[in-house]
């Protein structure tokens, strides 16, 4: 999947970088973990989180803790806006996910 499959928008501020994510239902965010501890923001929608095999569902509006290193993934149950907040001084969506993501198979 790409970006575009997920409409994505890119939000930087000083030391704060956001991710907006529209999720489709039946869809899923493929498979990651992250170096350090983060917020995500569910503004719309339903969702079940998939996190080192426990399964959570959530209904908007919801905010979620993402532990670093924790194998997680994200599928909509129906149309759905995700967030993800990231501390860095990154300033493009490529040197953050750089710096923060690591895909899973």
């Amino acid at each position: 999947m790409t970006e575009s499959d997920f409409n994505v928008e890119h939000f930087f501020s000083e030391g704060v970088y956001a991710r907006k994510m529209e999720l489709q239902p039946g869809v899923f965010v493929p498979t990651h973990k992250h170096v350090y501890d983060h917020l995500s923001i569910l503004g719309q929608g339903r969702v079940r989180v998939w996190v080192d095999d426990v399964i959570t569902e959530y209904a908007a509006p919801a905010m979620i803790t993402v532990k670093k290193n924790q194998v997680h993934k994200i599928f909509a149950l129906e149309k759905s806006v995700w967030y993800c907040i990231h501390p860095t001084e990154a300033t493009s969506p490529e040197e953050v996910d750089a710096q923060t993501v690591v895909m899973e198979n």
